[in-house]
């Protein structure tokens, strides 16, 4: 089955702001202990694995508040927008 249409995706954007407090946390507790912030957030997006982030100041638990579609979007969004 062929499909000559292109599907629309759309997410809310009510949690951008959320979002982008949720990852500067994220990114300070793994510097904060040593890690590369960016490949270690980077290996969970790509993952889903949340032993990439830090148990250190919640960090954990924080990211995995977030839907990885939603972070997604909000990452392209604000590279594309900003």
């Amino acid at each position: 089955m062929q499909m000559d249409y292109t599907r629309k995706f759309r997410i809310q954007d009510e949690t951008g702001d959320q979002i982008k407090d949720i990852l500067t946390s994220v990114y300070n507790s793994l510097q904060e202990k040593g890690y590369n912030p960016i490949n270690q957030i980077v290996g969970y997006i790509l993952s889903e694995d949340p032993t990439y982030i830090t148990n250190y100041n919640n960090a954990r638990s924080l990211i995995r508040r977030l839907d990885r579609d939603e972070l997604l979007q909000e990452l392209v969004r604000r590279y594309l927008m900003d």
